[in-house]
C-alpha cells in the first residue's frame, strides 16, 4: 500500500503498473474526475489491486479496452505525474497521447455488440466533461445573485439595472451563451480536428452582425409573426436563397450535428491535399464549406430537433408530471457512473434556450440530495463506530456534495463500494422525486448545479427544498439504521477495530508515536496507523505497529528467570486454543500468541501489574502496559461491543495502575449470551514477536491468577 499523497510520483507508477504498465497504454485522457486509459489489453488489468490503493475512489471497465480509474478532484495532477514518468516515454512510442492525439482508431477497436453506442454517449460525454468547472462556475455565480434577489437586494430580472449587475451577470452569461462555441471546440477535439476550426465555424453565426439581423431592419430580411407559437421568425435572403435566422447563443444541438459533419469534410480535405498544404487550405475550405451549411441547414434542422426533444419532455412533464418526476432521479443514479448523464444537461440547456425554462433539474436534485443524504448517513455512522477512514472520505464528498453539486466523490469514493447503499438511496430518490410529482414540479430558468448554494434558482422554491430535504433525510436514515455494511462486515470490522485499538493504546502511553515505528517498514507503519484507528484495517498491521521496550510481567510463582514473562488468566474457566477461537482476527494470531478462556464466572482480573493504556467504553476490552514493557490485551466476547456496556460493570479507569489479581469488571455472562453473543474471553500478547518464544498453555481448566501465557526472550 502507498502511504504517498495523491499526485506523486509512487501512485503515478502504481496505477500505471496496475493497468498493465506503460506497454499496455495505448492512449491516456482525464476529465473532472476519472483517468481514461485506452489499453492494448484490458485483460491484463488488476482491477482488484487498483481498487485497494487509498488515491483510488474506484474503478470502471469499458468495452473495447477502454478503463477508467477514478481519481477525484486530484486526477490532474496524477494524469500529469504519469505523463511524466520515464518509463512512458521508453521508445518513442505513443504510450500516452493527449486528448488531441487521441487517434479515431480507438473507437474502431471497440469490441461487443454497443460499441457503437459507447462511442456516441462519448461524443456527447466529452464534449460536455471538460466545460464542468466553468459551468459549476456560473452556477455559483447565479446562486449568488439570486440569493441577493430573494434578500432584495438587487433585482435579479430588472430590465433597468446598474452597469454593476449588468456586468455581473455578463460573467455567467459569457458561459452560457457562449456555450455553443466551447462545445463545438470540445466536440472537434473529441473527432481528432481541429477544434479552432469547429470553434470558428459555430462563431460565424452568433457574430453581432449576424444577431443583428433578427428583428428585421436589414435589406433583405423579413419577418413574420408565428400565430401558433407566438413568436418571431425572420428570414434573410442570402445569395438568393432563403436562411432562417436564429439566436444559437447557449444551444448545444447545432454544435454537435455541426461537428459531426465538420469532421468529414476535414478529413476528407486531409486526404485530398497535401501535408505541407493543409494547414492553409483545409481549414480554409472546411469553414468555406461548413459556415453556409450550418447557417442554412444545420442551426434551423439543431433548433427543431432540440425544441421537439424538449417538447416531447415537457408533454410528459405536463401530462404525467409524477411519472416524469419520478423517472428523473431514479434514472441519474445509473447514468451518472457511467458518464452518459450528460446528454441529459444538454437537453436542460435546449429546454432555457426554447422554452426559456427548464423542469428536469427540479427532479434531478432529487437524486443529488438522496445521493448527498446517503454520503451523510455513511459519515454519522462512521463517527459511531470510530472509523477515522471513512469519516475522511464521506466528509469531503459531503462538502464536494452539498457546495458544490458534485455526486462523483460520494458514488466512487463510497456508494458504488458498498452495495447496500444503493437501494436505500433508491427510496431518496423516490421519495423526492415524488414529492416533486405531487406538487406540481419544479422549474428554473438557469442552468445550475444542485448545491445547497443554488437553491433560489429554482421555482418554486418551497417544493424543492420539501423534496431535496425529504430526499436527503430518508436516504440518511435508511444507511444510518441499516448500516452500509452488513451485519458479519460490521461485525468483523468492530472487532478488528476494538482490538487494534486495544493494542496500540499501550504503545502510545508508554513511548512517542515516533519512536513506536522508527524501526518499522514504511508500509508496516501506514498500516499500524490505519488499524488504529479505521473498522476494517488490518488487525495484523495494528499489532505490527506494538513496539516494546522491555518484557517483564509477573514473576512466576516461586521465582523465575530474568528472561521469562508469565501472564496469568483473567478469569476462571477452560482454556482453549486460538485456533478454536470463533473469530478470524484472533484465530490467525493477528493480534498476537494468547488462548481463549470460556468464563466459569464474571470476574475480569488483572493478568500481570502495569498501567491500563485502554479500558473500552464498553467495557469489553482491556488493554495492559505491564511492568517493563510487555503489553497485553484482555477482550471479553465476540462482537460484545455492539450490546454498548449492558451487563459490563467496569471498575477501573484508563490510565490507572493495576497489580495482578485486581478487579478489572464484573459482566454479565448470561446477559451475553442472550443477546447472542460468545462470552468467550481472549487474552493475547500482541508483541509477540518481540519474543523468542511464547507458549500457551493448552486446553485445560484454569482458576483466576493461574499462569496461561509464558513468553521468553
Amino acid at each position: 500500500m502507498s502511504s504517498s499523497a495523491p499526485g506523486s510520483t509512487s501512485t503515478a507508477e502504481e496505477i500505471v503498473r496496475g493497468v498493465g504498465g506503460p506497454e499496455n497504454i495505448e492512449s491516456l485522457t482525464h476529465c473532472a474526475t476519472r483517468l481514461r486509459f485506452q489499453l492494448h489489453d484490458g485483460g491484463e488489468v488488476d482491477q482488484e489491486g487498483l481498487d485497494a490503493l487509498p488515491e483510488v475512489m474506484g474503478t470502471v471497465p469499458q468495452s473495447g479496452d477502454r478503463f477508467q480509474v477514478v481519481i477525484g478532484g486530484a486526477v490532474a495532477g496524477v494524469h500529469t505525474q504519469i505523463m511524466n514518468l520515464p518509463s512512458m516515454a521508453a521508445g518513442g512510442t505513443p504510450r500516452a497521447q493527449s486528448d488531441a492525439e487521441v487517434k479515431a482508431a480507438i473507437r474502431s477497436r471497440a469490441r461487443g455488440k454497443w460499441s457503437w453506442l459507447d462511442s456516441f454517449f462519448e461524443y456527447l460525454s466529452d464534449s460536455f466533461r471538460p466545460l464542468m468547472g466553468v459551468l459549476l462556475g456560473a452556477s455559483l455565480i447565479i446562486a449568488i445573485a439570486s440569493v441577493l434577489d430573494a434578500l432584495g437586494v438587487i433585482d435579479f430580472r430588472a430590465e433597468d439595472k446598474s452597469a454593476t449587475w449588468v456586468f455581473v451577470d455578463a460573467m455567467w452569461r459569457s458561459v452560457l451563451y457562449f456555450l455553443p462555441i466551447m462545445v463545438a471546440f470540445n466536440a472537434a477535439k473529441k473527432l481528432q480536428i481541429d477544434g479552432w476550426v469547429g470553434a470558428a465555424v459555430m462563431a460565424a453565426v452568433m457574430t453581432p452582425d449576424y444577431m443583428g439581423m433578427i428583428g428585421g431592419g436589414t435589406p433583405g430580411v423579413t419577418c413574420s409573426t408565428n400565430e401558433l407559437l407566438g413568436t418571431e421568425q425572420c428570414i434573410a435572403t442570402v445569395f438568393g436563397l432563403p436562411m432562417q435566422l436564429n439566436d444559437y447563443g447557449g444551444q448545444v444541438f447545432v454544435p454537435l450535428l455541426m461537428v459531426a459533419l465538420l469532421a468529414l469534410v476535414y478529413k476528407g480535405l486531409q486526404r485530398v491535399f497535401p501535408a505541407n498544404v493543409q494547414l492553409v487550405f483545409v481549414p480554409f475550405l472546411s469553414m468555406l464549406v461548413m459556415i453556409p451549411v450550418t447557417a442554412f441547414l444545420i442551426g434551423p434542422l439543431g433548433i427543431w430537433a432540440g425544441n421537439g426533444l424538449g417538447s416531447g419532455l415537457a408533454w410528459l412533464n405536463g401530462n404525467a408530471p409524477i411519472v416524469f418526476a419520478i423517472l428523473i432521479p431514479l434514472l441519474y443514479p445509473f447514468l451518472v457512473p457511467l458518464g452518459l448523464h450528460w446528454p441529459l444537461n444538454a437537453l436542460m440547456l435546449q429546454n432555457i434556450n426554447a422554452l426559456g425554462y427548464d423542469f428536469i433539474q427540479g427532479p434531478m436534485g432529487a437524486w443529488n440530495f438522496a445521493c448527498f443524504g446517503a454520503t451523510a448517513g455513511v459519515l454519522l455512522l462512521s463517527i459511531r463506530h470510530r472509523e477515522a477512514e471513512m469519516r475522511q472520505t464521506a466528509t469531503g464528498a459531503l462538502a464536494a456534495g452539498l457546495f458544490g453539486g458534485i455526486s462523483e466523490p460520494s458514488l466512487y469514493g463510497i456508494h458504488l463500494r458498498f452495495k447496500r447503499i444503493y437501494p436505500r438511496m433508491l427510496v431518496g430518490c423516490l421519495v423526492g422525486g415524488l414529492i416533486v410529482g405531487l406538487l406540481g414540479g419544479v422549474n428554473t430558468s438557469v442552468f445550475a448545479f444542485t448545491s445547497l448554494l443554488t437553491i433560489p434558482v429554482f421555482d418554486p422554491m418551497l417544493t424543492y427544498v420539501i423534496a431535496i430535504t425529504a430526499a436527503f433525510v430518508v436516504s440518511m436514515a435508511l444507511v444510518y439504521v441499516s448500516d452500509y455494511r452488513t451485519a458479519e462486515q460490521r461485525a468483523e470490522a468492530n472487532s478488528s477495530r476494538d482490538a487494534a485499538e486495544a493494542a496500540a493504546a499501550p504503545v502510545a502511553a508508554a513511548q512517542p508515536a515516533a519512536a513506536q515505528t522508527a524501526d518499522q517498514p514504511a508500509a508496516e507503519r501506514e498500516l499500524a496507523t490505519v488499524g488504529a484507528s479505521a473498522p476494517g484495517a488490518s488487525a495484523g498491521a495494528a499489532a505490527g505497529s506494538v513496539a516494546s521496550s522491555g518484557a517483564s510481567g509477573v514473576p512466576a510463582a516461586g521465582g523465575a528467570a530474568s528472561d521469562a514473562v508469565v501472564i496469568a488468566a483473567p478469569v476462571e474457566g477452560r482454556v482453549v486454543p486460538l485456533d478454536e477461537v470463533p473469530d478470524p482476527v484472533f484465530a490467525s494470531r493477528a493480534l498476537g500468541e494468547g488462548v481463549g478462556i470460556i468464563p466459569a464466572d464474571g470476574r475480569i482480573l488483572a493478568p500481570a501489574d502495569g498501567l491500563l493504556a485502554t479500558v473500552a467504553g464498553t467495557g469489553h476490552a482491556f488493554g495492559l502496559l505491564a511492568d517493563g514493557g510487555a503489553e497485553v490485551l484482555v477482550h471479553v466476547g465476540i462482537d460484545t461491543v455492539k450490546m454498548d456496556g449492558r451487563g459490563f460493570d467496569v471498575r477501573v479507569e484508563q490510565g490507572q495502575k493495576v497489580a495482578a489479581g485486581d478487579l478489572l469488571a464484573v459482566v454479565d455472562l448470561e446477559a451475553i449470551r442472550e443477546a447472542g453473543y460468545d462470552p468467550i474471553t481472549l487474552l493475547t500478547i500482541p508483541n509477540t514477536t518481540t519474543f523468542a518464544a511464547v507458549e500457551a498453555v493448552g486446553a485445560t481448566e484454569v482458576a483466576a491468577g493461574e499462569t496461561v501465557v509464558t513468553a521468553r526472550r
